[in-house]
């Protein structure tokens, strides 16, 4: 018999042949469940020691019923989908990969913003229409020396972000009210307002965390505030933008275009979802993603890799290293 029991709650991965190799080893019957929506995991999973998160969301009313349960351990940085104080209340350790895709997320964001200021996806649609002009420009392309790139957020991603762009000669601003004027500067960032991110960028990249602060932050109100010629990448959840403020917006070409990585409705936690439920999909200038910021061959791996070795570490009775308060 297994000392551990350990569920997978959901995973879009091929198969589960790495949390194995990981975990089985300690006496741990690795077990693989698809419930992405997190309805019935507390019958699923009751007697789990540990379950590994993908996008299931687990409640208050599903932690109560994981009697035995010692950790969480979310695939992923963010954990807005786990109810982190019944976790507490419970004794439930949750861990996250908080480092496992900086490269990835900062790349995708600044892939994006080049391909709309490069005007790249117009271009292409235009000549295959037999149009070959360099005038078919949804906005005018600007040069990437001296533009103004504005991070909303400046932890890692962002940080990692900012670099890369300094050296396309952008002028890199960036908004967080809990990071530092001090630190922006030693990297080479201009701390600024919100009011003043959105009104001075080119591009608003949009990096914070969702939380209740931050739900909606992209709104009527600061996207009243861009330039008509500036764009609005997410590689942040969907929820942080106001998904009908920005069909407004790009509709009436308030802003020249946007790219997401998730809409509003993050369609990867539905069971089932219509490409019809969200009018944005019909716009010229507005582009989307299927979560996939994060990305890479390597990425994936590290990601199984680190959250099986939170799960082993705690059923071993040793401290995780990647251990959230």
């Amino acid at each position: 018999m297994s000392k551990f029991k350990v569920y997978i709650s959901d995973y879009d991965y091929p198969d589960n042949e790495i949390e194995k190799s990981i975990l089985e080893p300690i006496g741990a019957e690795v077990i693989g469940l698809k419930c992405k929506t997190g309805e019935n995991l507390g019958e699923l999973a009751g007697d789990a020691d540990a379950i590994l998160q993908q996008y299931a969301k687990i409640t208050r009313a599903t932690i109560e019923k994981l009697k035995k349960c010692k950790i969480i351990a979310r695939y992923g940085v963010g954990v807005d989908i786990l109810d982190m104080q019944a976790c507490r209340d419970h004794g439930i350790i949750v861990t996250n990969v908080p480092d496992y895709c900086l490269d990835e997320v900062a790349d995708h964001a600044i892939a994006n913003a080049f391909m709309l200021m490069r005007n790249l996806p117009r271009y292409n649609q235009c000549v295959r229409t037999g149009s070959y002009r360099w005038q078919d420009w949804l906005a005018p392309i600007p040069r990437f020396r001296g533009a103004t790139f504005g991070l909303l957020g400046f932890g890692r991603i962002a940080q990692n972000a900012a670099r890369k762009l300094q050296v396309f000669g952008f002028r890199v601003i960036a908004y967080d009210p809990y990071i530092s004027e001090s630190f922006m500067w030693t990297n080479g960032v201009q701390k600024v307002g919100l009011n003043e991110l959105f009104s001075e960028s080119d591009v608003v990249s949009v990096h914070s965390p969702y939380t209740p602060d931050t739900h909606h932050i992209v709104n009527a109100d600061t996207l009243a505030k861009m330039k008509s010629s500036a764009y609005v990448i997410c590689t942040s959840r969907g929820k942080c933008i106001d998904n009908k403020a920005l069909y407004n917006a790009l509709v009436n070409r308030q802003i020249a275009g946007a790219a997401v990585d998730d809409p509003e409705e993050e369609p990867m936690k539905l069971e089932h979802w219509s490409v019809e439920e969200n009018p944005l999909f019909t716009l010229d200038n507005f582009f989307c993603t299927p979560h996939t910021a994060y990305v890479s061959a390597q990425s994936l791996q590290e990601c199984r890799k680190v959250a099986s070795n939170n799960v082993k570490a705690v059923l071993l009775g040793q401290r995780p290293f990647d251990l959230m308060r």
